[in-house]
């Protein structure tokens, strides 16, 4: 009988894997908003001393894992399997960042959701008993993603109040068979939802109701109340996403606020920096996770913590044919011990 699985999308683990180390490198903007002093490494320019502002979000990969590798206490050698991607085309900063580290890799492209996606499934093959190491990592950045998606920087296009700045970071996480903790202790697994938003700058619409969608299954299926978690966040949804959000859940009678929140408000202070709506990208959550959530839980100010990654599975070939923007969310359950585990 399979006892690890609650409902359609949930998997709960019996034997929850550790994060054994993570790390986090970012730039410029980040070190200057109000988790500046959280990260591991900040660059004094987002150019990580390299050519391209390509070459630069690969730079920062290794530099996040390499935190994390020295935290775990191991080398890069010893892990089983790498889960990672970015937002560039054919995820090339991932690719050009592992190519000298002789490790199994699985590339993915989960937009602002890979990270929770990297940790979902390095989690099941630690917990199945596949692998003793795996580390999820991601990444993305500004520069490069405008290049991609919009407009060179040297074109000063105008941005409008809902668009969403991306960040320009990279945060990874080495999952054990053992260790202290925290621990995964549960994986939701998003499904597709699309409601018709065409709007490429306004993301935070695109991907709330995957979000919410997420969410609603996980408190379902695990039998949770919001009330569980310290701290619930989502990452990537910018202000506007977040009280849409807030928005479904209180016509559902259920108040999140208190103990929700977005790693796209969290990271950027939204009155002083000119961000608009918030950060997004890939290496948003990942570094709000790895440099201030996973300090807080070693700290012990939280115990329970859902990490919920969200991610607009578009293209910028789908965005010019008019295309609408499907969302994705993939919720993580984070516990400081394993006997949270129910």
């Amino acid at each position: 009988m399979d006892t690890k699985k609650l409902g359609r999308q949930t998997v709960r683990f019996a034997d929850p894997p550790a994060i054994a180390g993570f790390g986090s490198a970012v730039g410029t903007k980040e070190r200057q908003g109000p988790l500046g002093p959280c990260f591991d490494y900040a660059s004094q320019d987002d150019t990580f001393a390299q050519m391209s502002w390509e070459k630069a979000e690969t730079a920062m990969q290794k530099q996040a894992l390499a935190f994390a590798l020295e935290r775990a206490g191991i080398r890069a050698e010893q892990l089983d399997y790498v889960f990672a991607g970015d937002l560039l085309n054919q995820c090339i900063a991932t690719s050009y960042s592992l190519r000298a580290q002789n490790v199994p890799f699985f590339g993915l492209y989960g937009a602002c959701s890979t990270m929770a996606e990297g940790l979902s499934l390095g989690a099941m093959l630690v917990e199945g008993g596949f692998a003793s190491y795996v580390a999820a990592l991601t990444s993305s950045h500004f520069c490069a993603a405008e290049r991609q998606y919009r407009t060179p920087l040297e074109y000063g296009c105008q941005k409008s109040p809902t668009a969403q700045w991306t960040a320009t970071g990279s945060g990874a996480v080495v999952l054990s068979r053992r260790g202290k903790g925290p621990f995964l202790t549960h994986v939701t697994t998003g499904k597709v939802v699309d409601k018709g938003i065409r709007d490429t700058s306004n993301m935070g619409a695109a991907m709330a109701p995957a979000a919410y969608a997420t969410l609603r299954a996980h408190f379902q299926e695990t039998g949770r109340d919001p009330s569980f978690y310290d701290l619930i966040v989502t990452g990537d949804l910018g202000s506007l996403g977040k009280e849409i959000v807030l928005d479904f859940f209180r016509r559902d009678g259920v108040d999140l606020s208190g103990r929700y929140n977005d790693c796209g408000v969290m990271l950027f202070d939204l009155e002083k920096q000119d961000v608009h709506a918030g950060g997004s990208g890939c290496g948003c959550s990942a570094v709000v996770l790895t440099g201030h959530l996973l300090g807080e839980m070693a700290r012990g100010t939280c115990r329970n913590l859902l990490f919920c990654g969200t991610g607009a599975l578009h293209s910028p070939t789908s965005a010019m044919q008019g295309e609408s923007i499907p969302g994705i969310c993939h919720a993580v359950a984070i516990a400081a011990e394993k006997g949270a585990v129910s």
